[in-house]
């Protein structure tokens, strides 16, 4: 475990850690901070796809220098666990042995979670009811919490993210995954720091660019937001200036492995819903979600979906953005439409597309969730 640069950062030992799958990940840890007095009551902020603690959710917690109404420490102990393999919680790029690198066992977000309610209930001894809010990954996480441990969820809001992963979006993500696995000269399977010293950066960019038709909208493209937004003149400036500068900040097999666990997240998929898990093959493959499936298999699976959903307790505030390519709007009543009166839908109408729920870049869009995570906490008493 390498030490954190961040000395708020700290790390919660799990020990030899069963996942899902059954596997064992030994001597696991997540990596937290947190903001605020334990006396307050605690609200779990967990990180997002390629997000770190500070860098990927900060933004969006009260300080001084940029005041919150949201989450403010001076009213909420507020917890942000990072998820496994963002590269500080155990992941490929930290872990070494037979089942390190890119041998480490896969986690899905159960895993996430769990791992997560045992920092909250063990190491931080909260036994409260809490509230979880989270964006893109970590509004999924937001999703699983609620659902897995629906007694201890008072109040939950994911904005930009979903309860389970569309096959639009795995279609999506299997453009991701496949731009650092068609670099084979440079991901040398996933040996490359070892055989290469170095991140596959032909992989790495192409993932960026890849990634450069989803994260904003077309109407974003329309009205040259990189120029406006960012100071980037024209779309090759946009795709090395920021998307490949993003890309290739990372590692590739933390990048794929959270892939993974983000294409399977499904609140559904958990003994509590489904009985059986429903996971990939050993070696990454996607199961069988969605293809070769009778009707009355999918019919179970949707089934099973409702179940979780309308177990959930909380009350749920479900923040989509209008212009989000891969968690649309429509998606997101669908969920709304299962929780029933535990549920509220308010649509972030922004052409950001699903960068308007982080990391802060669009001002207006942040102060847009920020004051929906404040009047929602009010209005439910926390």
């Amino acid at each position: 475990m390498a030490p954190a640069t961040d000395p708020n950062i700290k790390y919660h030992q799990l020990g030899d850690f069963e996942l899902q799958s059954g596997e064992i990940l030994p001597s696991a840890y997540i990596a937290y901070r947190t903001y605020g007095s334990p006396s307050n009551p605690c609200v779990v902020y967990p990180t997002w796809f390629s997000g770190t603690i500070v860098a990927g959710n900060e933004w969006l917690i009260s300080t001084p220098e940029h005041p919150r109404r949201g989450l403010d420490p001076e009213r909420y102990y507020i917890v942000v666990p990072a998820a496994f393999g963002n590269g500080e919680s155990m992941s490929p790029s930290n872990t070494t042995g037979p089942k390190g690198g890119v041998n480490m066992p896969k986690t899905t977000q159960y895993d996430n979670v769990r791992a997560q309610h045992d920092l909250i209930t063990k190491g931080l001894g909260i036994t409260d009811q809490i509230a979880v809010v989270g964006w893109s990954m970590g509004a999924c996480q937001t999703y699983q919490w609620a659902s897995q441990y629906p007694s201890m969820v008072k109040v939950a809001i994911p904005f930009c993210g979903s309860a389970r992963t569309s096959l639009h979006n795995l279609a999506f993500l299997e453009g991701v995954k496949g731009a650092i696995l068609a670099d084979t000269e440079g991901y040398c399977g996933g040996r490359y720091m070892e055989e290469k010293g170095q991140q596959p950066m032909v992989g790495l960019k192409t993932l960026g660019r890849v990634y450069a038709g989803w994260g904003f909208s077309q109407a974003f493209y329309r009205e040259k937001g990189f120029e406006k937004y960012f100071g980037l003149v024209g779309i090759e400036a946009a795709m090395v200036g920021f998307w490949e500068k993003w890309s290739t900040s990372k590692d590739a097999n933390n990048l794929l492995h959270m892939v993974w666990t983000w294409q399977h997240a499904d609140i559904s998929a958990q003994p509590l819903y489904a009985g059986e898990t429903r996971l990939a093959d050993a070696d990454g493959r996607l199961s069988d979600r969605g293809t070769r499936k009778s009707g009355a298999d999918n019919a179970r699976d949707e089934e099973a979906f409702e179940r979780a959903l309308k177990g959930i307790q909380a009350n749920v505030l479900i923040m989509p953005c209008s212009h989000d390519l891969y968690f649309p709007p429509e998606d997101s009543q669908i969920e709304k439409n299962y929780l029933g009166e535990n549920g509220e839908l308010k649509v972030i109408e922004s052409i950001w597309g699903h960068w308007a729920g982080g990391p802060g870049d669009s001002k207006d869009d942040g102060k847009f969730i920020d004051d929906s995570i404040h009047d929602f906490f009010k209005k439910n008493g926390y």
